[in-house]
């Protein structure tokens, strides 16, 4: 094996045409969707913070909410193409979100 060389990706994008290290596509999905952020007061009072308006086959929701949760430290879960974490947390996941690159509704 030699030293000094690197290999280089030979993979290419189906949607954009660009080697995958290159890809925009991910980028260009967070800012064409339009997030809401509210919160819900369920059962014995509590309450959470919903995120709706994330398209599910663009971005993988699962990583998107653990991410959410590491950050808000709360818990939470994906149900029916929404991410809902426990609590009042809408001014963080705003920020979060915003700085991930996705467009908010209330930023219009």
């Amino acid at each position: 094996m030699k030293e000094g060389k690197m290999s280089v990706s030979t993979q290419i994008c189906d949607k954009c045409g660009l080697p995958i290290d290159l890809c925009i596509c991910r980028e260009i999905a967070k800012e064409q969707q339009l997030v809401k952020v509210t919160t819900v007061k369920r059962r014995f009072g509590k309450i959470t913070t919903v995120i709706k308006g994330i398209d599910e086959k663009e971005v993988d929701l699962r990583s998107l909410s653990k991410e959410l949760k590491s950050r808000c430290a709360c818990g939470g879960t994906v149900k029916e193409g929404c991410v809902e974490l426990q609590g009042d947390h809408t001014a963080e996941v705003k920020k979060v979100l915003r700085e991930m690159g996705y467009r908010l509704e209330d930023e219009n």
